[in-house]
C-alpha cells in the first residue's frame, strides 16, 4: 500500500471522523456492477481485503484510508459512428429521405442502449487517506477529476465535506526554476535528473528532458531565454522520490528501498499486516515530508476567511 501519486487536500473546518460513523456512512454507497444499460457506477470498496466481513474504512493510529471503485461500460465512438452512418444511410436508400439531426441522435441513443449489454467493463480504483489531525486529505491520482469524483461521492454519503486543494504561497514554477538555476533545491531536497522547460509566451515551446545533467550549459540556456521549470523530478532525504508540476501534483512517487524493507519487517508473514504496515509507515512519512514540501515551496497558502 504505497500511493504512486498525491493531490493533496485541506480540510477547512475541524471534522471529527469516526471511523465507525464513516464506515456507516460509505456502506449506503457501496459499488456495485454495471445493469445492462448503464454505462458507470461509482460506489465505496473495501481498502483491504476482499468478501462482505471486509471493512470500508481502514484505521490506523490517526490516519484513515478508503476506496472507490468506477465500474463502466467501454463502447468505442467509432463503433457507434459506423452503426449510426450504416442504420442512416439504410434509411435513406429505403425511404428516400434525409436524416435529420434530431433523428440520428434519436438512432445513436438507441444504437448505444443495444450495444450496451455487450460492451466490455472496465473497473478501476482510487485510493484516499484521511489524516484529521492535520487536517488533511491525500488522494492516490494524478488526476483532479478522478479524486473530485471521489470526493464529491464521499461529500454526498457525509452529508458535508469543508475541503480545497492545497495551495502555496510562491507559484511552485518559480520555485522550481529558481532551485535548477542556482543548482540548489531546499534543505532534505535533491534536484534529479527530468524536467519540463516551457516558454512563456502563448504559443512557445515545450522542452522534456530525461535522464539530463539539469546543471548542464544547455539547460541553463533555456532558462536564460526565459523558459520556465514547470516540471521537476526531486528527492527528499533518503526516503522517496517524485516529480512536480506547477499544480502541486506529486506524481511517480517512489519509497526507498529502506522504507519497503522496514514495512515488510513490520508486517510480518501476513498480507494484510504487510499492507497495514505499508500504509502506516507512509502516512507517517507524509507528516515529515508534507509540511517540508509546503514550506520549501514558500508555505501553505490560507485564503482568507478559513
Amino acid at each position: 500500500m504505497w500511493f504512486r501519486n498525491l493531490l493533496v487536500y485541506r480540510l477547512t473546518q475541524d471534522l471529527p471522523f469516526d471511523a465507525e460513523a464513516l464506515e456507516a456512512a460509505l456502506a449506503t454507497k457501496l459499488a456495485r456492477s454495471c445493469a445492462s444499460q448503464e454505462l458507470t457506477t461509482y460506489g465505496f470498496i473495501a481498502p483491504f481485503g476482499k468478501g462482505e466481513d471486509a471493512p470500508l474504512v481502514h484505521t490506523s493510529g490517526d490516519f484513515l484510508l478508503v476506496a472507490a471503485r468506477k465500474e463502466e461500460r467501454i463502447l468505442p465512438g467509432s463503433v457507434v459512428r459506423d452503426a449510426l452512418k450504416e442504420k442512416v444511410d439504410q434509411i435513406e436508400a429505403e425511404q428516400m429521405r434525409k436524416v435529420y439531426k434530431k433523428e440520428r441522435d434519436q438512432l445513436k441513443d438507441e444504437i448505444i442502449l443495444s450495444f450496451l449489454p455487450r460492451a466490455f467493463v472496465r473497473r478501476s480504483a482510487t485510493f484516499a487517506a484521511i489524516a484529521p489531525k492535520l487536517g488533511l486529505i491525500l488522494v492516490d491520482s494524478a488526476s483532479a477529476k478522478r479524486a473530485e469524483d471521489l470526493l464529491s461521492t464521499l461529500r454526498e454519503v457525509l452529508g458535508s465535506l469543508p475541503v480545497r486543494p492545497l495551495s502555496v504561497k510562491m507559484a511552485p514554477t518559480a520555485t522550481m526554476t529558481d532551485w535548477v538555476k542556482s543548482q540548489q533545491a531546499a534543505p532534505d531536497f535533491f534536484v534529479l535528473d527530468e524536467c519540463e522547460l516551457r516558454d512563456t509566451a502563448e504559443d512557445g515551446g515545450v522542452v522534456r528532458c530525461k535522464r539530463q545533467d539539469l546543471t548542464s550549459e544547455e539547460i541553463q540556456l533555456h532558462l536564460s531565454a526565459g523558459k520556465l521549470v514547470t516540471q521537476l523530478s526531486l528527492a527528499w532525504q533518503d526516503k522517496l522520490s517524485f516529480v512536480l508540476d506547477d499544480k502541486l501534483v506529486v506524481k511517480r512517487l517512489r519509497f526507498e528501498d529502506l522504507l519497503q524493507d522496514q514495512a515488510a519487517q513490520d508486517g510480518g508473514d501476513d498480507n494484510l499486516g504487510q499492507l497495514d504496515a505499508s500504509f502506516t509507515l507512509m502516512m507517517l512519512t507524509f507528516c515529515d515530508f508534507l509540511p517540508a514540501l509546503f514550506e520549501a515551496l514558500g508555505g501553505e497558502e490560507v485564503p482568507e476567511g478559513i
